[in-house]
């Protein structure tokens, strides 16, 4: 087995806290009404195509033709999206500047590239990450091997010395298939634990 040289994290549930009730809590009366609009109007499968790419004006425009009833509330997915963001999950990320002092760091993520900008400027943690590949930005989304070659392309790594660690268990089933180690991280463990355990920290 190769050395580890490379740790690759996701953000959005490992190293960032993200989701939307934050803001809709703050929208809704009702959290039965809450969840009946994200898990039908602004659901995730609508979400994720702005994560590959498609710019934020279209998607709103698309949905809001869709779903008359809700066009306030659907202009509100992006246009507050900053209030869906908790903050930093910091028990991880306290370990970046920990692990850059024997690894590369890098980040690879399923993110709009019109809101990835909000998060870096808000979040320090992006100025310790030796790159990162964002979704948005190549019009690719895990789980597509693709965008994990770009990652290995871009930073000339190998996936057979990286470490993957994703919150998604489809993304971390094509990173396993094309050689990286991987951690799934649920947050039922301590990734520090882990990462210990595995003599990785």
């Amino acid at each position: 087995m190769r050395a580890l040289r490379t740790i690759v994290f996701d953000f959005g549930g490992v190293l960032i806290d993200w989701n939307p009730t934050y803001l809709y809590k703050k929208v809704f009366d009702s959290e039965t009404e809450m969840h009946h609009f994200l898990e039908n109007i602004c659901m995730p499968d609508w979400n994720i195509l702005q994560d590959a790419g498609r710019p934020l004006a279209e998607a709103t425009r698309i949905l809001q033709a869709e779903h008359p009833e809700y066009h306030e509330e659907i202009a509100l997915f992006y246009g507050r999206w900053e209030e869906m963001l908790g903050g930093t999950i910091e028990a991880n990320v306290k370990l970046i500047k920990l692990l850059k002092e024997k690894y590369n760091v890098y980040g690879l993520t399923n993110w709009s590239a019109e809101t990835i900008p909000i998060a870096m400027e808000r979040y320090d943690f992006f100025n310790d990450l030796d790159g990162i590949v964002v979704s948005g930005e190549e019009k690719l989304i895990k789980p597509d091997p693709a965008l994990y070659q770009v990652l290995l392309d871009r930073f000339g790594l190998n996936a057979e010395e990286s470490l993957f660690i994703d919150d998604n268990a489809a993304n971390i089933e094509t990173a396993r298939q094309m050689g990286f180690h991987t951690m799934h991280f649920t947050g039922e463990e301590s990734l520090e634990e882990w990462l210990k355990e595995r003599e990785i920290l």
